[in-house]
């Protein structure tokens, strides 16, 4: 839910750390909230549907597909428009709008760097970085940058842009001094641009070892020596911008954090695919309070609606900030915006697959439909994206995330001493039992959507939703085992009483309506008999 601390009006001034907290150049808390802007200045092949094929997958690759299906002097006109239409204006503008108050910007080095001999700048890039930043400012939007593939690679996979799979970083001295010097001139462009919330200095460096794909943790010592280095560099010229640090594995290992690496950083971790509980967050919420400093969830998404409400409210009533992933890609429905897969799409992907090659033509025809598609103006809204992470009505929430805080008498009353078979909210004493089995929907399932929650007499479970408008309703879905009487209310008002009778199968019962309530929490109480409920809708009547 928002809160005053994730409001754009706290926009204001240098961020900067205290303890676990952040504040603004005001001295007020802020917890960011906002997006990735993935694909723009490091595109990556799974938001342009390349499927398994492996020649469409990190940026020098679909670049090279690119030039080969339409030539260099096309696909030179092609980049630099994607560059200028990807993301606009209009973009940011909509971000504000939805009132997010942060966003994340990935960026392979090639970008800001030749890939050649010595130090050859691109300013072309840095431009691109300072108009969004120019807009961001504009529109009360904090700027992190992140360095997503670094000279080399970091990670040792298609995110990186890397040439092999292989964290060259850490290997070669040329990329880890090219990098070094992004960096320093970076901290020198930008020192005194407030609005450049701060710097998130490697992406996910260091992968696990899985499949075919080497192990790279004996380069652990060469990541926390970066970090130290990196950090001299900026700190030569800029003491004020916040740092962002990511511990290995995708983000999610924090081993590297047995020390503090600077006075005015958050550390920086990343959630996919995990159950949407206090015990995702366990092992960063350790590390944050035995180093004294604050945390981020600097990426996280890909994932069911349903996910989104029960991980992020969360995420922000334990203190820490979120950064979902990713701002638009193609055909999704899980990014506020979705870019329309242009006709004649899967030519180009049978290509990069073995497939029959499409003619000069054919080809620049589809890309040239690409670059109209992506423009904000042509890209499909998905407003029920934000309904969902900011739990305003248009949004569905599963029985079991209940509200976790403030805890056993007031956000729920489960008596149950037993385990659930998932080990999902544990320690709240409530009825979590195996429900439908739903089936794999996303990469990132995690299965938890499979619960339901056993209210017997005397139960209640409470869920609050925020921004609750005149006329806005709630109903339930849920299996009635024992002949039941359910009451509803809302921050203690009375909203109605459902009687509900036994049977086998889901049931949806009639819609209640709703108080008007910057924040209202809705309390489901059984008065006599036993249920099992599966989800709560929240509803908006739309004109």
């Amino acid at each position: 839910m928002l809160t005053q601390a994730m409001d754009r009006s706290r926009v204001k001034g240098f961020l900067h750390t205290e303890g676990r907290r952040v504040l603004n150049g005001g001295g007020e808390e802020v917890i960011l909230n906002g997006w990735g802007f993935g694909n723009w200045l490091l595109c990556e092949g799974y938001m342009w549907m390349c499927g398994e094929g492996k020649r469409f997958e990190r940026p020098r690759r679909i670049e090279e597909v690119v030039r080969e299906l339409t030539g260099s002097e096309f696909a030179g006109r092609f980049w630099k428009e994607f560059r200028e239409n990807y993301i606009t204006r209009e973009d940011v503008r909509h971000l504000a709008e939805l009132g997010y108050n942060s966003v994340r910007i990935p960026f392979t080095s090639r970008v800001l760097l030749e890939e050649e001999p010595g130090l050859r700048w691109r300013e072309e890039g840095f431009q691109l970085l300072d108009r969004c930043i120019d807009w961001c400012e504009e529109f009360g939007i904090y700027v992190f940058l992140d360095m997503h593939g670094a000279p080399g690679g970091q990670t040792g996979a298609n995110i990186d842009d890397s040439i092999d799979d292989v964290p060259r970083l850490f290997l070669d001295a040329d990329s880890w001094n090219k990098a070094l010097e992004i960096w320093e001139k970076l901290a020198m462009r930008y020192a005194d641009r407030w609005i450049v919330g701060g710097y998130d200095l490697l992406n996910e460096p260091i992968r696990p070892a899985s499949g075919n794909l080497a192990n790279y943790d004996g380069l652990v010592p060469r990541l926390i020596q970066f970090y130290e280095e990196a950090i001299d560099r900026i700190r030569r010229h800029d003491k004020r911008h916040m740092l962002s640090i990511e511990g290995h594995h995708w983000s999610t290992d924090p081993a590297i954090f047995c020390k503090k690496f600077d006075d005015n950083m958050v550390i920086h971790f990343h959630r996919y695919g995990c159950l949407p509980d206090v015990s995702c967050y366990r092992v960063f919420l350790e590390t944050s309070q035995r180093l004294d400093q604050p945390l981020w969830l600097g990426e996280t998404g890909e994932n069911s609606m349903e996910w989104f409400t029960a991980m992020y409210p969360l995420a922000a009533s334990l203190g820490f900030g979120y950064n979902l992933w990713t701002w638009k890609r193609m055909e999704s429905d899980c990014s506020p915006l979705s870019v329309k897969r242009p006709e004649g799409w899967g030519e180009i992907i049978d290509y990069t697959v073995g497939g029959p090659r499409p003619s000069y033509q054919r080809a620049q025809q589809i890309f040239t439909e690409y670059l109209q598609n992506i423009r904000f103006e042509d890209c499909r809204q998905n407003r029920y994206v934000t309904d969902a992470v900011r739990r305003r009505p248009g949004f569905a929430i599963l029985g079991v995330d209940f509200d976790q805080f403030p805890g056993k008498g007031i956000s729920f009353s489960g008596l149950r001493q037993e385990d659930n078979w998932m080990q999902y909210r544990m320690g709240t004493g409530m009825g979590i039992l195996r429900g439908r089995e739903k089936g794999k929907k996303r990469g990132f399932d995690s299965g938890w959507d499979s619960n339901t929650l056993e209210l017997r007499t005397g139960e209640f479970a409470v869920y609050t939703a925020a921004e609750l408008q005149a006329g806005d309703q709630v109903s339930l879905e849920l299996v009635c085992r024992e002949e039941a009487e359910l009451s509803l209310t809302q921050d203690g008002s009375p909203l109605g009483t459902l009687s509900v009778q036994p049977g086998e199968t889901l049931q949806k019962t009639a819609p209640l309506f709703l108080n008007e309530a910057e924040k209202g929490a809705v309390k489901v109480l059984v008065q006599k008999g036993r249920v099992e409920l599966d989800r709560l809708t929240f509803l908006r009547e739309m004109c």
